[in-house]
């Protein structure tokens, strides 16, 4: 009988402090799915701070000078320009003439690489910046590939044929082809120009431009671009929390162009888009830009 009793009373302590263990273990399990209930998706999101041209705010645009500037204030990423020079070289430059930010003119395409290097591409920005050169693709690559992203925008792709060629060759002569942490992105307001680049190298990620449109960016627009595209970068004047959470449930990014008001800047962070593009990189600036929604 003493053996039985010993028996049931072991059993009993067992049961006792069992019940007591899973009693703690759920009400920490209960406390914690209450908790995340509260916490809305992207609860802590770094937006990426991408400097447009460079901090083309504080010196000339597609410029080392503003590269340099945008590293000093901790951008993320660059943005660059590129289009096809006479003689077949990927070199920086937004409009399809240089006349604007240097001291030449006439049409990019009708300069060899010679002569776009006899032209200063600072002075009309300011004094301090005579000198400053129009770089090629492949010098932005080498001086700034490990410090920072750089998002390439292929400009009037459809008056350089073969451009989504030599950007592919010259990262892959550099083994960028394959980035494990999405440091290229490859984006244009020429969608067809994306998507041949897309099937060229489709390990880096790529974006479409989207200019204006009342109209907005329809879901059948959206469901093509995910074809090929991993970013949807549209003009931030068309940007809503709608708008983003419709590019989110396509699998893809968004980063809106150019904001330089700091306002509409924290609004947009508050939509929760994946970047911002800016010429005054100081305005996402890390401390801002690790925004919590």
């Amino acid at each position: 009988m003493k053996n039985i009793a010993d028996t049931l009373m072991k059993t009993l302590l067992m049961a006792v402090l069992l019940m007591g263990i899973f009693g703690i273990s759920n009400e920490q399990h209960t406390a914690s799915a209450a908790g995340k209930s509260d916490i809305a998706p992207n609860t802590s999101k770094h937006t990426l701070n991408i400097a447009h041209r460079g901090a083309s705010g504080y010196a000339p645009e597609n410029t080392m000078a503003a590269f340099d500037k945008a590293l000093e204030m901790k951008a993320d990423y660059i943005e660059i320009d590129v289009q096809l020079s006479k003689d077949g070289e990927v070199v920086l430059m937004h409009d399809a003439m240089v006349d604007r930010t240097t001291d030449g003119s006439g049409r990019i395409d009708a300069f060899t690489l010679e002569e776009l290097r006899r032209l200063d591409a600072g002075n009309w920005f300011g004094p301090q910046f005579v000198g400053e050169q129009i770089p090629t693709l492949e010098e932005v690559l080498d001086a700034y590939r490990g410090k920072i992203g750089i998002l390439i925008e292929i400009k009037n792709a459809s008056q350089h044929p073969g451009i989504e060629e030599k950007i592919a060759g010259a990262l892959e002569e550099r083994n960028m082809d394959k980035p494990n942490n999405g440091k290229i992105i490859v984006q244009s307001f020429d969608h067809g120009s994306i998507a041949r680049f897309n099937a060229l190298l489709p390990n880096v990620d790529t974006g479409v431009l989207v200019g204006y449109d009342a109209e907005g960016i329809s879901d059948a627009q959206l469901a093509q671009f995910s074809t090929y595209a991993d970013y949807v970068n549209p003009n931030h004047q068309m940007v809503d929390a709608d708008l983003v959470s419709r590019i989110h449930d396509y699998g893809m990014q968004i980063a809106p162009y150019t904001i330089n008001d700091q306002s509409r800047i924290n609004e947009l962070m508050d939509y929760g888009v994946d970047g911002i593009i800016s010429d005054y990189p100081d305005l996402v600036g890390h401390n801002s830009a690790l925004h919590y929604n």
